[in-house]
C-alpha cells in the first residue's frame, strides 16, 4: 500500500555528495512505488524536480553547503525541528524516514506526537564522523557524553537502516540497536546512467571536449576520484601518492573533483611539485558525474573513516572502472575480490597500486567488466526501495496492530509475544 512519508534531513540538500544522492535516489525509487515522500531539510541547498521540499528559516549568514560537523548545526537544527513539525502536523505522514542522528532525534519526537513509526537512516557513527572532521577527540570532555547521546538516538528508531553490512556489524558489537530492529540498505547506484564509455563517436568527442575543458592533454592516463574534499577521506593522502607516482609515470594524471575549499588542496598539490599532473575542478553536478568519471582509466577511493560507507565505489563500478581502494571492511564489502587494495593510509602502496591498475590493462578490463555486472545484480534503487517498502509494511502492520489493541478494552496481554526481526520477516 502508498504511505505518505516525511523524511527528516539535516543537512543542506541537495548538495552533490554521496549522503545527498542517497536520499536523493531513494525519493525517487520510493515515489515510483507510489508513495508520497515529503522532505524536511536546512534552508541552502539545490532544489531538486518532482520533490516536495520544506526548507527551514532562511540563516542569511549560512549559503554555503553545511557538510560534516558544524556549532551552526545547533540552531539549524532548532529550526529544521520547527520545520518538521509543521509538515508533520499539515501532512500527518504513515512513517518518519530521517536520515543522520540529528534527524533521528527530531523523528523521535514526532513519533511520539504523531504516534507513527520512525525508521532511521543510520550512515554512520555520529562521534566518529565528529572525531573524523577534528571537531571532537576522544579525549575531549564532550565526547563521553555525545557518546551517550548517540545511542540514545540509536534507540529511538523502530527500525535502523544501515548503508553496509560492516556498520550492522559494529552497532550490534556495541550493542547499539536491539538486532531485530536492524537492518541494511545497501548504497545502490542508477547503472542506465553509470555506464562504461561504449567508444560511439557521440561519447568520443563529449570526452575531448571535457578534457580541453579542465586542461588535460589527451595522452594522460587518467586517475579519477569524485567525492568530499577532506583529510578523512583521504585527499591529502591521495596527493601524496601522485607525487610517487608522477615521475614513474609521467603521463598519468590525477582528476580530483569534489569540495569543499579545491583552492586549498591545488595549493598543496603546487607544494609537491606536481600541479601539472593534477587537475582539482571542484564540485561536479551530480547530473554530470557519470560524464566526468567516463574519463577515467582507474578510480581510486581513499577513505579513511571505518564507520561511514563510500557510495562513491558503486559509481565507479558502474562505470565498469577498475578500483583501488585502502583496505578497509567497507572498500571489502562492496568489491570483495575485485577491489585493488592498498594499506590502510600508506600513500607508497596507493601509488604502487594505482601504478599496478594502470599498467595491467587485463587485469584492468576484468576487474572493471566484474565490478560492472555485480553493480547491475546487487545495487540497484529499485532494490533498495522494496527493502525499504518490505519494512515500511511490517512497521505500520505492528503500529496498526498496536492501536488497535490499546483501544480493545476486551485485551489484557501483559507480556506481548516476541516479534521476529523485520529483516527476516521482509
Amino acid at each position: 500500500m502508498p504511505y505518505t512519508i516525511l523524511m527528516v534531513a539535516p543537512t543542506s540538500f541537495f548538495a552533490d555528495y554521496g549522503a545527498h544522492v542517497r536520499i536523493w535516489e531513494e525519493i525517487k525509487a520510493l515515489q515510483k512505488l507510489g508513495h508520497r515522500l515529503v522532505l524536511t531539510t536546512y534552508h541552502n541547498g539545490d532544489d531538486m524536480p518532482g520533490i516536495d521540499i520544506r526548507r527551514s528559516w532562511d540563516i542569511p549568514w549560512i549559503k554555503r553547503a553545511m557538510v560534516g560537523s558544524s556549532r551552526h548545526k545547533i540552531y539549524l537544527d532548532a529550526a529544521l525541528s520547527w520545520r518538521s513539525l509543521r509538515a508533520a502536523l499539515q501532512v500527518r505522514p504513515t512513517i518518519i524516514h530521517a536520515h543522520l542522528h540529528e534527524g533521528a532525534l527530531i523523528g523521535a519526537v514526532l513519533k511520539r506526537i504523531l504516534r507513527v513509526p520512525l525508521v532511521f537512516d543510520y550512515q554512520g557513527s555520529m562521534t566518529s564522523e565528529m572525531i573524523d572532521h577534528g571537531f571532537i577527540t576522544s579525549t575531549n570532555l564532550l565526547y563521553a557524553p555525545l557518546t551517550r547521546m548517540e545511542r540514545f538516538i540509536n534507540r529511538q528508531a523502530d527500525a535502523v537502516v544501515t548503508s553496509t553490512y560492516n556498520a550492522a556489524a559494529l552497532l550490534r558489537r556495541d550493542n547499539a540497536v536491539d538486532t531485530r530492529r536492524l537492518h541494511t540498505v545497501i548504497d545502490s547506484v542508477n547503472t542506465d546512467r553509470f555506464r562504461p564509455f561504449d567508444g560511439s563517436p557521440e561519447w568520443e568527442a563529449q570526452r575531448r571536449q571535457l578534457r580541453d575543458q579542465l586542461g588535460i592533454p589527451q595522452n594522460r592516463r587518467i586517475v579519477v576520484y569524485l567525492g568530499l574534499l577532506a583529510p578523512y577521506q583521504g585527499t591529502q593522502v591521495l596527493l601524496q601518492a601522485a607525487r610517487r607516482l608522477a615521475p614513474r609515470m609521467p603521463d598519468v594524471h590525477f582528476l580530483i573533483m569534489g569540495y569543499p575549499d579545491p583552492a586549498s588542496y591545488r595549493a598543496y598539490a603546487e607544494s609537491l611539485g606536481i600541479g601539472d599532473w593534477v587537475t582539482l575542478p571542484g564540485r561536479i553536478l551530480y547530473k554530470d558525474a557519470h560524464s566526468y568519471l567516463a574519463l577515467g582509466d582507474v578510480a581510486v577511493a581513499p577513505k579513511m573513516s571505518l564507520t561511514e560507507g563510500s557510495g562513491k565505489i558503486s559509481n565507479y563500478m558502474a562505470m565498469g572502472l577498475p578500483v583501488v581502494t585502502f583496505n578497509s571492511p567497507v572498500s571489502r564489502e562492496i568489491l570483495g575480490d575485485i577491489g585493488i587494495y592498498a594499506e590502510m593510509g600508506d600513500a607508497d602502496d596507493l601509488a604502487d597500486k594505482l601504478q599496478q591498475a594502470l599498467e595491467d590493462r587485463a587485469l584492468a578490463r576484468r576487474v572493471g567488466a566484474t565490478g560492472r555486472a555485480r553493480a547491475i545484480a546487487d545495487f540497484s534503487w529499485e532494490r533498495a526501495a522494496k527493502q525499504l517498502d518490505a519494512i515500511y509494511a511490517r512497521l505500520f502492520d505492528r503500529s496498526a496492530r498496536r492501536h488497535t489493541h490499546s483501544h480493545d478494552p476486551q485485551r489484557c496481554d501483559p507480556q506481548p509475544a516476541t516479534e521476529k526481526s523485520l529483516e527476516q520477516e521482509a
